[in-house]
């Protein structure tokens, strides 16, 4: 029986019951019936006041009868209550053992610490490409977000080493610091790379001056999100073509024509293959804007005679089909 029905079901068992003494009262007693209601109600609810008029021998125990049957109704309707409470607190209980239990079957996943406006988004973004994400967020009042989101989370102190490891810090890939400080950040950046040397980690920064000490702290990659929107307002007053260009390109819109980026591994059918031999373009209709090596030179607009290495990283622009079927062309055992 379901919440509901319960709900019906009391309802519909009170009314039976003030019925039943409204209708006694007014059969036995030959009382009127504001007289019989006034009975019934204060029989049901204990209320225990003067009785309308002496009862008769009969009266008493129907009385006695309702007053049972009012005790018994009340007791029904806290256990419903009580019920009602202890299930929410071993669901609640049994849900987040279930959530402890996925996180610490996660592997070269990523941490997000930080749910605000920044850390959602970027958490959205890691979605759709991956649900190995776990979010350590402190505020209470986000928490109902991160359920409503339906997403890995655990709550608490983002500078908790206890709570980092608990998010898998020494099993993850990356970790961005997204809270709201550049204080909070720079010691979240600290005991992150104390627990795990070789993280890669993202830091947010809301003050240039702090950028240096977020890398010497031992971040990977410091942003500022306040230079970013300011680039690209920039970018949409002076270049306002090329910022729709990109707009477009990065919006993770799947009718939209996209950038990606594609690893090639050693076993791939493309390594040591030269550009002009690849069929790329003629197979996938795709562009290839650049190719990043192992040393890290990136290679823009690539010659057709440049020649694909294991441990490259292609960078191709098309449309989002096209760029499924390379990336299970190109690493067919990943997929």
């Amino acid at each position: 029986m379901n919440r509901l029905q319960q709900i019906i079901r009391a309802i519909t068992m009170s009314g039976i019951i003030f019925l039943i003494g409204v209708s006694g009262y007014m059969v036995i007693e030959k009382w009127t019936f504001l007289d019989a209601v006034y009975m019934t109600a204060i029989t049901v609810t204990t209320a225990g006041f003067m009785e309308v008029h002496e009862l008769s021998p009969s009266g008493r125990i129907f009385t006695t009868i309702i007053l049972i049957a009012g005790v018994g109704y009340f007791f029904y309707i806290a256990g419903l209550i009580i019920q009602s409470i202890v299930e929410g607190e071993i669901q609640s209980i049994l849900g987040r053992k279930r959530l402890d239990k996925k996180i610490s079957k996660l592997k070269n996943h990523y941490i997000v610490c930080g749910y605000g406006r920044i850390g959602r988004v970027l958490s959205q973004l890691i979605r759709e490409e991956t649900g190995d994400i776990v979010v350590v967020e402190k505020d209470e009042n986000l928490v109902n977000t991160l359920e409503k989101d339906n997403i890995h989370y655990l709550h608490g102190d983002a500078s908790d080493e206890d709570l980092l490891e608990k998010a898998g810090i020494k099993k993850a890939s990356s970790l961005i610091a997204a809270l709201g400080t550049d204080t909070a950040n720079v010691f979240l950046v600290l005991t992150a790379r104390q627990l795990n040397p070789d993280i890669y980690i993202m830091a947010r920064a809301s003050n240039p001056d702090v950028k240096n000490k977020l890398m010497i702290a031992g971040a990977n990659f410091v942003e500022s999100p306040y230079d970013i929107g300011a680039v690209s307002m920039g970018l949409k007053l002076l270049r306002p073509s090329v910022s729709n260009f990109l707009a477009v390109a990065l919006s993770r819109k799947k009718e939209a024509i996209q950038i990606d980026e594609i690893f090639v591994p050693k076993s791939s059918r493309y390594t040591n293959v030269v550009l002009k031999d690849s069929g790329i373009r003629q197979d996938f209709n795709l562009i290839i804007i650049s190719i990043k090596k192992t040393s890290g030179e990136m290679l823009f607009n690539p010659h057709f005679e440049t020649l694909i290495e294991p441990g490259d990283t292609v960078i191709v622009m098309g449309k989002t089909p096209d760029l499924k079927k390379f990336t299970k062309a190109i690493n067919p055992e990943k997929n």
